[in-house]
């Protein structure tokens, strides 16, 4: 199995250049990020050719207000949230990134529905421009309680209504198994529609050799579905990163 660490949560205390290098000699085979944006974009560009390893994402801005989880789907909002899909598109493209995760945000507006998909519309634009992908994330209501997108089931919808190839959904271990476990069989209905695969242990979202899912049978059935990408480890260590890396030995000698 291949994996990326998650650098929004692995090796935080390190600039992003660095932490990509430390990625690279913990053995991970690729890397992605949250909010890249006040990193040099040229730094992160040479640690990446340095390191050989490839940005797998990173995402849209929160937004300029407090409590903001996203733009894409706030009424009102609309230009706001288009620049930042560019801001996050050109700097994905500048650094040879494949995705861009697209924040919906927080809002229970009726009108959120009609302005996710124009967004998402724009940002699949984008991403044809770019050579990129664009990635809407199902959430969980206990960790983003309002969160615009809670539960693949409506993630599926958006897609099936939007037809568009650009847009694939990050399908994150954690947040499916709270909002209905049931992980293989519904990664196997909606695989034609899943662009990357994260995961972290249930409940604690920390290193993933504890709690309620078995990642080292898991992550195996999904590749042997066919999903052939490094697997996202999207985990809040317990302690400093590297004192719990012993499950990534543990998963690849199985």
């Amino acid at each position: 199995m291949r994996f990326s660490a998650n650098l929004g949560f692995l090796w935080t205390e390190l600039a992003l250049p660095d932490a990509i290098r430390r990625a690279k000699a913990a053995g991970f085979d690729a890397v992605e990020c949250h909010w890249p944006y006040d990193q040099d974009r040229e730094a992160v560009k040479a640690a990446l050719a340095e390191t050989g390893l490839p940005m797998l994402g990173l995402n849209t801005r929160k937004g300029s207000q407090p409590g903001d989880s996203g733009l894409a789907a706030m009424p009102g909002r609309e230009a706001e949230a288009r620049d930042a899909i560019d801001e996050a598109f050109d700097y994905g493209a500048a650094i040879g990134a494949r995705a861009v995760h697209v924040m919906a945000g927080k809002t229970d507006d009726p009108g959120a529905g009609d302005v996710f998909d124009a967004n998402l519309a724009y940002a699949c634009d984008r991403a044809r421009e770019t050579g990129m992908t664009a990635l809407i994330e199902p959430l969980n209501p206990r960790d983003a309680p309002g969160y615009f997108l809670i539960g693949l089931d409506k993630a599926v919808a958006i897609l099936e209504r939007l037809k568009r190839p650009e847009l694939r959904i990050m399908f994150d271990c954690y947040h499916m198994q709270i909002t209905g476990g049931d992980l293989l069989e519904r990664f196997k209905a909606h695989r034609g529609l899943i662009g990357h695969v994260q995961f972290a242990a249930v409940p604690s979202r920390a290193e993933p050799d504890e709690g309620e899912v078995a990642y080292e049978r898991l992550l195996p059935a999904f590749a042997a579905l066919g999903y052939e990408a490094p697997f996202g480890a999207e985990y809040k260590p317990r302690d400093d990163t590297d004192g719990g890396l012993s499950w990534m030995k543990a998963f690849r000698q199985r």
